[in-house]
Formats: structure tokens, C-alpha cells, sequence
């Protein structure tokens, strides 16, 4: 029981700080509301929007798009960019 309470605290404490705490990266074109929410600071609500957004556009040719999505600033982004992508497979994995 100690351990599942230090093991939550540590990952509260990785996206408070805005550290990682995913591996791999999510391809904005294609990732689900799920894989989305392996982003930190993206939780259901965020991911919807995202998904909604992409539909509207038709998908996302860069990663500054993602600004389009009420919510999503600058700060955000840059938080998110080494697990951003636009092309390719979604591989990230929650650590």
C-alpha cells in the first residue's frame, strides 16, 4: 500500500513540476483520447479537443498548431514538444 501511495505521489509530482513521465512520442494525427492522455497536462477534456481540432483541420501539419486547441499555450507546447509528432507512430508509453 506505501509503495502505490509513493509511486502516485511521484508521478503527481512529475507533472506538477512538468517533468515526464512518458516515454516515446504521440503522433498528433493519429493518437486516440487515450493515447493523448499520456501527455502530462493533457487529460479527457484536453485530449478531446485535440481530437476535435484535428477533425476540423483535417489533421495537424505542425506541432504549433496545437495552440488552435482552447487550453493549449506556448508553456504547454514546449512542455510537450519532446513527445510531439506529426508523422510516424504513436510509441509512447506511460513510465
Amino acid at each position: 500500500m506505501t509503495v502505490a501511495l509513493v509511486s502516485v505521489s511521484q508521478q503527481s509530482f512529475a507533472a506538477e513540476s512538468g517533468q515526464s513521465s512518458i516515454s516515446g512520442v504521440v503522433n498528433l494525427n493519429t493518437a486516440n483520447v487515450e493515447e493523448l492522455q499520456l501527455l502530462p497536462g493533457v487529460g479527457e477534456k484536453r485530449a478531446a479537443a485535440i481530437v476535435e481540432i484535428r477533425k476540423m483541420k483535417g489533421g495537424f501539419k505542425a506541432i504549433e498548431e496545437l495552440a488552435d486547441v482552447k487550453g493549449v499555450g506556448d508553456a504547454l507546447i514546449k512542455r510537450l514538444r519532446p513527445h510531439l509528432t506529426v508523422s510516424g507512430k504513436t510509441t509512447a508509453k506511460r513510465l
